[in-house]
């Protein structure tokens, strides 16, 4: 049996949900899925600069799951960057 998922707080509500490399049609392109909680981890850690504890907390989640959040989020985006492909947002 699957343990449900505690909800978790994002404070954040991207207006933009979609980016991607300039002069490539989409429909050439591949996605990353970025979970709204992997978006709000970076930006509480890398634009906010709040240490992974503090984070966690505003997000209302262990610091080790938002350890988990955060690695995956940035290897998305780094996967994105260095491979050519868009980033979407997926809202809950």
């Amino acid at each position: 049996m699957v343990r449900p998922l505690k909800p978790r707080r994002v404070l954040f509500d991207p207006s933009v949900v979609y980016f991607k490399p300039r002069a490539v049609p989409l429909s050439l392109l591949e996605e990353v899925d970025l979970s709204i909680d992997e978006l709000e981890a970076l930006r509480l850690c890398d634009l906010k600069n709040l240490a992974q504890v503090e984070a966690a907390k505003k997000m209302d989640i262990s610091q080790s799951t938002f350890q988990r959040i955060l690695t995956s989020a940035r290897q998305k985006v780094a996967q994105a960057l260095t491979e050519g492909r868009a980033i979407k947002i997926r809202k809950r």
